[in-house]
């Protein structure tokens, strides 16, 4: 499990333990969208504000690749649905594992919707996954949502506890999961994971709102953020990147964040 070790360190900070990741999956279910038209302008931009890793599928390391710049970790992204499908909320394997090691990865990651309708074939992907990551020392980050037409409310504290608690039993070293609101009930949800959870982003909104978001989910005892849309198409993704990782971080304010926004690069 060395491997896994040494990895990690490449995604999550070593002092603080805790880590800023931008995902940058969706050009697969949504397509060329704003802020990740240039795979590598949009690379560059998080890794500079301090960013400890992107997640992508296989074309973010064949055309997002950099020779230069602040190095950043790279998750290669092994499953994938697209908007128009008769399903978005089934994902199915496009990657595997020793491939995602060939591209030097330097962990993966799975989507796994619990309440779909093919969510056992997803946890059985999940499962297969974890076993493979195991054999060869490469971290799994599972991103676990309720998603399904039985799903009423995304963030339900009891199902958000127990999409992540799956993940963990099932091998994963880390968990992406929906805040459940305040940082009281999302400590139920970090207490109840026995592996490090980081909190998604959602839908593109305001600073402070995103920033409040990342606040509450570490009081709640959340390892990090996993923030896409808001960072990768913010007006300046440096600068939010670098509030964002301030407070992850260094336990900073929200306050103190906003007053790194305020400077224009």
């Amino acid at each position: 499990m060395r491997g896994k070790e040494i990895r990690l360190e490449r995604i999550m900070d070593r002092n603080t333990r805790k880590t800023v990741i931008v995902p940058m999956d969706h050009g697969v279910t949504n397509g060329p969208i704003p802020g990740l038209i240039d795979l590598s302008q949009a690379v560059n931009l998080v890794a500079e504000g301090g960013a400890n890793a992107v997640i992508g599928h296989v074309g973010l390391a064949l055309h997002g690749h950099r020779q230069s710049g602040r190095d950043v970790g790279l998750i290669l992204h092994l499953s994938a649905s697209t908007m128009l499908g008769p399903d978005p909320n089934s994902k199915v394997l496009v990657n595997s594992v020793t491939n995602a090691l060939k591209m030097g990865a330097d962990g993966v990651s799975m989507h796994v919707n619990i309440g779909a309708e093919s969510e056992a074939a997803m946890l059985q992907d999940l499962g297969n996954v974890a076993v493979e990551c195991m054999e060869w020392g490469m971290p799994l980050l599972a991103m676990m949502y309720p998603r399904g037409k039985n799903i009423k409310k995304e963030n339900d504290l009891e199902q958000v506890k127990l999409a992540a608690r799956v993940a963990a039993e099932l091998g994963a070293d880390i968990v992406k999961t929906v805040y459940t609101g305040d940082p009281e009930s999302f400590r139920e949800v970090t207490r109840g994971c026995p592996v490090p959870v980081v909190v998604a982003g959602g839908s593109k909104t305001d600073d402070r709102t995103t920033l409040e978001l990342i606040e509450g989910a570490m009081a709640g005892g959340a390892a990090g953020i996993s923030i896409g849309r808001n960072a990768f198409q913010h007006r300046t993704p440096a600068l939010f990147v670098k509030a964002a990782a301030c407070i992850v971080h260094k336990n900073k304010s929200v306050e103190e964040a906003l007053e790194i926004l305020k400077v224009r690069s």
